[in-house]
C-alpha cells in the first residue's frame, strides 16, 4: 500500500461501527474539528492502522458545494498526516472527524488540526496499551 494513499478499506461504513464510536469512543477537539476514537479489534494481517469518519453539519453549511470541500481538505489533511499514527498490535483506530467551525477555513488551519489531534491520539492509545 502507499504512504499517502486514502483508500476505501480506510474508511468507516458500517452501521455497528459507528454505533460503537459514539458508545465507546472518547472525544478531544482542536478547532476546528472535534474527533471520537475508539480502539477495535483488527480481522487478522489487516493492512492498516486506521479507518476513519468524516462529518460536516448540514445545520452549519447550508450548500452540498461546501461541506463536500470542507469533507476533501479534512481527507486531504488525513492522507497526508497518517503516518502520525503509530499501528497498535491487533488493533484499528477507528476515528471521527467532525468539522464544527461554522466558517469555511483554510486547508493549513485544518491540516494544523488534524495533526494535533492525531499526535493525542497517539499518545492516548499508547498510555491504554
Amino acid at each position: 500500500m502507499k504512504k499517502h494513499s486514502f483508500e476505501k478499506i480506510e474508511r468507516i461504513r458500517l452501521k455497528k461501527d459507528i454505533e460503537r464510536l459514539y458508545q465507546k469512543g472518547n472525544s478531544i477537539f482542536v478547532y476546528p474539528l472535534k474527533v471520537r476514537y475508539v480502539t477495535v479489534e483488527a480481522e487478522e494481517d489487516s493492512p492498516i492502522a486506521a479507518q476513519v469518519l468524516i462529518t460536516v453539519s448540514k445545520k452549519n453549511f447550508k450548500k452540498a458545494v461546501h461541506r463536500n470541500r470542507i469533507k476533501r481538505l479534512i481527507r486531504e489533511g488525513y492522507r497526508l498526516n497518517k503516518h502520525l499514527l503509530s499501528p497498535l498490535q491487533g488493533e484499528i483506530i477507528h476515528i471521527h472527524f467532525h468539522y464544527i467551525s461554522k466558517k469555511l477555513l483554510d486547508f493549513t488551519t485544518i491540516e494544523n488540526g488534524i495533526k494535533e489531534l492525531l499526535k493525542q491520539i497517539n499518545n492516548m492509545t499508547d498510555k491504554l496499551h
